[in-house]
């Protein structure tokens, strides 16, 4: 079995007031303190905060210049989109940006997307806002001419909703990124995670149903003839609250407006609740700590936790 991976999932927005300037500055602290416990920094694609307690003025960044320049300061890290909405961006200039990422990163990318989900945001920015059977069927046409633009010259596809013509794509991706598809719908997002994704990645929610979305993944698999365990199941621990102990990592979590499912406690505790979900499949764990700005958290988690899963 490959040794468990985790990622550190960067906050999306300031919680304690910051400027845009300030919070760039929190992020890359945080990403010099980073030991080598971590394999990649994940971002997620939105713009503006999509928590419904954040105001929609916060300073809020953008997925892909931000992994840029991140991947550009922090080069030992891999990067990860969390993932990106398809229908923000015309399906070829996605797949031509994601060729000169993993270019530019020398390989550094993990190409994650979803359908997309925050209508308010889609309908402020003037993005039409399907049905999701609509958005999936899109998310399925951009994967594929993804795929073609970095193995085909040209490359042309005629779908319902996307075409190319004789498209370009140079230079193309070497190695072509890992196509991560985020999300947990079960009779479609599910199947195009069997018929398209290399890695999967469902955010929060509870053991049980998270066991539930891989039975029904494995299902998919047997019915296109994808081999299951090609597929690299990932989780997000959405929200952390890591301490010394137990009374110290509850108030942490119960000062964070954002604390869903929260995974609290010791180090020990911690590496408890998160190797259950590794009993079940996982092989990629990324994590949220509540406690940003500080470092205290994930310095915890990097340098206690951590060893713990691996060790097991």
């Amino acid at each position: 079995m490959a040794t468990l991976k985790f990622g550190w999932h960067i906050p999306s927005f300031p919680t304690d007031g910051s400027s845009g300037r300030q919070f760039v500055e929190q992020i890359a602290e945080i990403l010099r303190r980073i030991p080598d416990a971590f394999d990649s920094a994940w971002m997620d694609d939105h713009l503006w905060p999509w928590a419904s307690w954040q105001a929609p003025e916060t300073p809020y960044l953008e997925c892909a210049t931000t992994m840029a320049y991140l991947a550009g300061a922090f080069p030992k890290l891999k990067y990860a989109s969390s993932v990106f909405g398809q229908s923000y961006r015309n399906p070829g200039l996605l797949a031509k940006m994601v060729a000169s990422l993993q270019t530019l990163t020398n390989g550094r990318l993990i190409f994650g997307i979803g359908a997309g989900w925050m209508e308010r945001e889609y309908l402020a920015y003037n993005y039409d806002f399907p049905k999701p059977a609509v958005r999936l069927a899109q998310l399925e046409e951009t994967i594929e001419i993804a795929k073609l633009l970095w193995t085909q010259t040209p490359a042309s596809y005629t779908g319902k909703h996307y075409t190319i013509t004789n498209a370009y794509c140079e230079p193309k991706p070497n190695p072509i990124p890992p196509i991560l598809i985020g999300g947990g719908g079960e009779q479609l997002t599910l199947k195009i995670v069997a018929k398209h994704a290399d890695w999967w990645n469902f955010p929060g929610g509870t053991l049980e149903n998270y066991a539930h979305k891989l039975d029904v993944l494995r299902g998919h698999c047997d019915a296109v003839g994808r081999d299951y365990n090609s597929i690299v199941k990932t989780w997000s621990a959405e929200c952390v609250a890591l301490a010394p102990t137990e009374a110290e990592a509850k108030r942490i979590a119960e000062a964070s407006p954002y604390n869903k499912d929260a995974v609290v406690g010791t180090p020990v505790q911690v590496a408890e609740q998160l190797q259950r979900f590794v009993d079940v499949g996982v092989e990629y764990l990324c994590v949220r700590m509540v406690d940003f700005p500080r470092s205290q958290g994930i310095e915890l988690f990097a340098n206690e936790v951590v060893p713990l899963l691996q060790s097991r």
